[in-house]
């Protein structure tokens, strides 16, 4: 994430201890901007700033320019006139980031699951069982919940929007909290927010996804065979990897499948070490590349595309309204209870043990965390509905179940660590 120093700065030591810089010191503003970026939450901080700021803009006279260049700005590939029946691509500025950029977070989220279940948190039965079985606990819960307060009234399309946890948010508020939460709770959070992301990738696939095309679906399944065949042969330059992922991102495009499972596809057959160069890790390599263009250029622009929630019309019982009650209620007790509840179970039947130097009441705050659903929350949310008010019910409900999620379990775990000098 950069440097510690700028290039060329020098310097030495007097008697005293101090230090005397040679050459020109980096600016305040430049050291304190580079300090910012190598904080661990610093991705956390960015997506709230762009959610703030697509609020703001979307409760001012600002709200019709960000309405119009998202909706009714068109970007177009291909040269086919409309006779021919119209461009190869054309999308509006809000399907390009939701299709397009977010394919590339979820090749990103692809490279952490295989790394995670070749080697990781995920790497045998062990260590995957139990953030396995917390992930299915913290999907299923507050999807049964969002189902049951939604059956009635017929909007139950929406029932998994609230099982996902979005992992840059959650991890962020644990750095944030800094010793006092330990690393195992951060370890434990994180694999179970890659379990979860894997769920997330196979509802998507299965639940969201549109009318079968076949000869895209045939085209599709070509490049996944094209990129099974990469993986055999053990080639380990990535850039036929990415050739053949973008062919597929296209062909699922145009089949009806969601494009973005194009990206987690691409990620699983490049090779996470070469047998004969053990020391090229391509996985940790594109991981380590594409992690800032991730976390501060990709995920905020999709928070402030999809966050912009106008507050007309709308008063405190709103939040009551049953999609968005359904969410908050999901968010907040479903995924605890749900992530919770099993590691409890785990706990007292003997699978398992409380991790090193953690207590109950800080692996209770960090099943709140994941009530943090946010980014693919408003992900599923924009798949699971089209209309503008029920889309509207969807942002407020994940901003306020988020939100909720986010404040008791920072404040659970900040409580629940132990007093020093005690």
């Amino acid at each position: 994430m950069g440097t510690k120093y700028l290039a060329g700065l020098k310097a030495k030591a007097d008697d005293s201890g101090e230090f005397h810089h040679m050459g020109h010191a980096p600016h305040p503003v430049i050291g304190m901007t580079r300090e910012f970026f190598r904080m661990e939450a610093s991705g956390g901080i960015v997506l709230v700033i762009a959610a703030v700021l697509a609020m703001i803009v979307a409760n001012s006279p600002l709200y019709s320019l960000y309405d119009f260049v998202l909706n009714d700005v068109n970007f177009t590939i291909g040269f086919v006139g409309p006779e021919n029946g119209g461009p190869f691509l054309d999308k509006s500025v809000l399907h390009w980031i939701n299709d397009g950029l977010m394919a590339i977070f979820f090749f990103l989220v692809g490279l952490e699951i295989k790394r995670e279940a070749l080697r990781g948190e995920l790497s045998s039965r062990d260590k995957a069982l139990l953030p396995v079985v917390m992930a299915i606990g913290g999907a299923t819960l507050p999807a049964f919940i969002y189902y049951m307060i939604n059956k009635d009234g017929g909007i139950v399309s929406g029932w998994a929007v609230p099982s996902a946890t979005d992992i840059a948010f959650s991890l962020g508020i644990l750095a944030l909290l800094g010793s006092r939460a330990p690393l195992p709770l951060k370890i434990m959070l994180t694999a179970i927010a890659i379990a979860d992301d894997l769920m997330a990738v196979l509802i998507i696939a299965i639940f969201y996804s549109g009318e079968m095309a076949i000869t895209p679906l045939i085209v599709s399944g070509l490049a996944v065979l094209g990129l099974i065949v990469l993986n055999q042969q053990r080639i380990v330059r990535t850039a036929p990897y990415i050739l053949i992922g973008f062919v597929l991102w296209v062909a699922l495009l145009k089949s009806g499948l969601h494009p973005t499972i194009g990206g987690v596809l691409t990620a699983l057959a490049i090779p996470l070490t070469c047998p004969k160069r053990p020391w090229l890790t391509p996985i940790e390599t594109l991981e380590h590349a594409l992690h800032p263009w991730v976390a501060f250029l990709i995920l905020p622009l999709f928070a402030f595309a999809n966050a912009g929630i106008s507050f007309e019309g709308m008063s405190f019982g709103s939040l009551f309204e049953p999609v968005t009650l359904g969410i908050i209620a999901g968010l907040f007790i479903g995924k605890q209870l749900g992530v919770f509840l099993p590691f409890l179970l785990a706990v007292k039947i003997g699978c398992c043990h409380i991790p090193k130097n953690t207590n109950w009441m800080q692996v209770y705050g960090m099943a709140v965390l994941c009530g943090v659903g946010f980014t693919m929350s408003l992900f599923i949310g924009e798949l699971a509905f089209a209309d503008h008010d029920t889309q509207t019910a969807v942002r407020l409900g994940v901003m306020a179940g988020s939100l909720l999620s986010a404040v008791v379990g920072y404040l659970v775990i900040f409580w629940a660590a132990p007093r020093r000098g005690v």
